[in-house]
Parts: C-alpha cells; structure tokens; sequence
C-alpha cells in the first residue's frame, strides 16, 4: 500500500443542501432549521406517514462525472420511528429507496420514474422518536452506496419516499483515484479505477536525469491505493538520488 487515497468530488456537486428539481413539492420540502449544536442546516424532509400508497420523488440536477468510473453516494439523514408516532395504522414506513440514472445531457425538468435504475433500499442504524425531538438530540445515520461502472457523460440521483418520515441532511457525491506519487525515482499519473474487480497497471516515467534500471510500474487498486511497486529507475552518471525524491547534479 504505497499512498493515501485521493477522493474527488465532483464538480460543482459536493455537500448538499445543493438540490434542486424537486417532485411532488407538496411532499418533500426544503427546510431551513439547526441540528442538536445549534448550527445552521437545510434539509429535505417528508412525513405523510398517515396516507396510504407514498410515491414521492425528488431528483438532483445533472452531475457530470467526469473521469469517474465507479461513484460513490454519501447520505446523511434522520428517520423517525414509526412506533412514536401516535395512530399510524400500518401506513408508516422506515425506509426510503436511492436510484440512479445515467445521460449524456441534461434533461432538465423532465421526469420518468421507469427510466431510473433502484440502488438501494436505505433503512437508519437509529431512528428517533417524539422524546428525542423535545430534547434536540439529532440521530443522524450515514451510508456509502457505490455505483458503476458509470460510462454516459453525466447521471442523476433520485430519492423515492414510500411513506417514511425522513429528513435527508447531506449528499455528497464522490469517487476514488490513485493520487500522482514517485515511487524509485518513478513518476506515476493520476489514475481512476476502471471497475470493481481488476486492477489498473501504470507505468512509471523516470525523473529528470534518471533512466530505467527495471521498467518501473504500479498497480492502482479500486479503493485508489497504489499497490506492488516493480522497477525502478536510478540516476544518470554525475548524478544522486535527493529528498524530493528527483536527480541532482554532484558537487565536489
């Protein structure tokens, strides 16, 4: 394991509250409030648990994903427990569903529900109850969903509420690389994972006034760490190995 992973978010997509082309507006709402420190937030939120048959969608504008092949979906968010909930007679739910859809454009306010692809289902470690909204104490939950590989220029993300009380806090959309490092007087690119399985051989190009010994080259692994160094390039004569680490010149 040669460096620590880079992650890269993506442009002009990072924390939320950046959400926009919302669905049914009379459910989910854009709601500005404070979490149990007593610092601003905005949060989407939705709770028709008393009405049977939720469908309630809100999608995010069009990301671009750049070199990425494999995303990876941050959500933060709060759930309520549908036992504190007086009077709810089975129409409560304690799950909410995460969907993708790929595009080369943006499509701006069209909506097909069947054109989106189901990632998940989401369900909280911890949900809350009606005491711990009287005490301000904000169980937030965090998942990690990958998804690819993704190959159209750009995607969206959607979120289905089928009846939960749900309150989403945070997206941040991300994916993983091999950070540019020198390893043995070799430099190696940036490099992104190709897919969830294989790793990414690199090869290495010497530093200035090195040349190959063995022909230097490193594996990039889907987490973005740089694994199994081979090869190595060593300095040209008149030259030695410094800190950075780069060739320079000797000196009687």
């Amino acid at each position: 394991m040669m460096s620590s992973v880079r992650i890269q978010n993506l442009p002009s997509y990072q924390i939320w509250p950046l959400l926009q082309g919302r669905f049914n507006p009379a459910s989910w709402e854009e709601i500005s409030g404070v979490d149990e420190h007593y610092t601003p937030i905005r949060t989407y939120q939705v709770c028709n648990v008393m009405d049977h048959s939720q469908n309630n969608w809100l999608r995010t504008n069009w990301i671009p994903r750049n070199s990425a092949q494999k995303i990876y979906v941050e959500l933060k968010f709060t759930l309520r427990d549908c036992n504190s909930i007086p009077l709810v007679l089975g129409t409560c739910k304690e799950t909410f569903n995460l969907y993708y859809m790929e595009s080369d454009d943006d499509h701006s306010v069209k909506f097909r529900e069947h054109q989106f692809t189901k990632i998940d289902t989401i369900a909280a470690d911890e949900s809350f109850t009606q005491m711990d909204l009287g005490d301000r104490i904000l169980k937030l939950n965090t998942e990690v969903r990958e998804v690819g590989p993704v190959i159209r220029k750009g995607f969206y993300l959607a979120f289905q509420d089928v009846g939960a009380c749900v309150a989403l806090v945070s997206v941040r959309v991300y994916f993983k690389k091999c950070p540019f490092t020198v390893k043995n007087l070799a430099m190696f690119p940036d490099t992104v994972p190709m897919d969830s399985q294989s790793l990414v051989e690199v090869q290495g190009s010497c530093v200035n006034h090195s040349k190959e010994e063995d022909p230097p080259k490193m594996y990039c692994s889907t987490e973005g760490e740089w694994l199994v160094p081979i090869g190595k390039c060593l300095c040209n004569a008149g030259y030695e190995e410094r800190e950075f680490p780069f060739c320079g010149q000797c000196f009687l």
